[in-house]
């Protein structure tokens, strides 16, 4: 079963007065909750959600060949793609931020060659060095070539494949806390997978109560944060990782070298936006403490919380955990 790395602390129990759904989405545990007496009401502001994340899961999906994300990669190499304003948007967003993060965070890392990495008990070696970065040749955003006025996008180069894996969650959870506030919701949390956006306050009207995953213990919280109408994501290790000579490797793939990181266990970032939080969680990994810690004090509104291998705990400026 798979484990939110952050959530609403003492989700278990459905307080008095708070409507809550988990359903499978975008192949991810999304969990919505609104604060309402009425149990109907709310229920019909959560299935509207709900049919705002299905209906960009078809937008962004790689696993439907009619999906704009699917006719883009198709014609790398070959003709721009025209898509939906929505799409575009995103995607010049996503370059944004890998020109921000100096291409810790690059959409086109759906090119790099699977085979590389299983990270399951079969891999007992890393590939070597020369090999990493052949095979991490094609990610490179600065081959995605946007038309303004035409709304295209290109890949320059065959085999060039983009993916939204490390912003659509946060863009999806976004768009749905954005059709219930629409359609009168106040209160309420989208939990996708650990990537959250709330507004509003409990039931009790007090902020909501955040809780982060211990690394080494996914069912346990390793520390609480009150928030509210801000969101929060986490990136760690502990989901898929190998030991390589006493070392821990994370799934989690440096683009520009095509090896895997080592040395923290997770980031988790509060900001304003679902999906800034999102797409900021794995550069700062990828980054490591210092560089990654750094940006974010350059930063407006946004914070981080990393820990270490060695359980350290790092905090940009403006943190208060408990």
């Amino acid at each position: 079963m798979q484990v939110d790395k952050i959530k609403i602390a003492d989700s278990g129990h459905t307080s008095p007065g708070l409507v809550r759904r988990v359903c499978k989405l975008m192949g991810n545990r999304f969990e919505l909750s609104v604060v309402s007496t009425d149990e109907a009401w709310a229920n019909a502001r959560i299935d509207e959600g709900i049919a705002e994340i299905q209906r960009i899961e078809k937008l962004l999906t790689t696993f439907s060949d009619d999906s704009e994300t699917n006719l883009i990669n198709q014609n790398a190499g070959i003709a721009p793609v025209k898509v939906s304003r929505e799409t575009f948007d995103l995607i010049g967003r996503s370059l944004r931020i890998s020109d921000l993060t100096q291409g810790a965070f690059d959409i086109t890392y759906g090119s790099i060659d699977k085979k590389l990495w299983n990270f399951d008990q079969t891999m007992t070696a890393l590939p070597d060095p020369e090999t990493a970065k052949q095979m991490v040749r094609l990610i490179n955003y600065r081959n995605v070539i946007l038309d303004n006025e035409q709304q295209t996008v290109f890949l320059k180069e065959a085999g060039m494949r983009i993916g939204f894996g490390g912003i659509g969650k946060g863009y999806a959870a976004e768009r749905a806390k954005l059709i219930m506030q629409q359609q009168g919701v106040q209160h309420g949390v989208v939990n996708a997978s650990g990537d959250l956006t709330t507004w509003g306050l409990q039931p009790n009207g007090q902020p909501w109560t955040v809780g982060i995953a211990n690394p080494d213990a996914k069912q346990e919280i390793f520390s609480y944060m009150s928030i509210s109408n801000l969101a929060v994501a986490t990136s760690g290790n502990y989901e898929k990782y190998v030991i390589i000579g006493g070392k821990k490797y994370s799934h989690t793939i440096d683009p520009r070298t095509g090896l895997p990181v080592t040395g923290i266990k997770s980031v988790t970032i509060i900001t304003t936006n679902a999906e800034i939080a999102d797409a900021m969680a794995t550069p700062v990994t990828i980054m490591g403490i210092r560089t990654g810690l750094d940006m974010v004090n350059q930063m407006k509104d946004i914070e981080a919380v990393i820990i270490d291998d060695h359980d350290r705990m790092f905090t940009s400026n403006n943190i208060n955990i408990r």
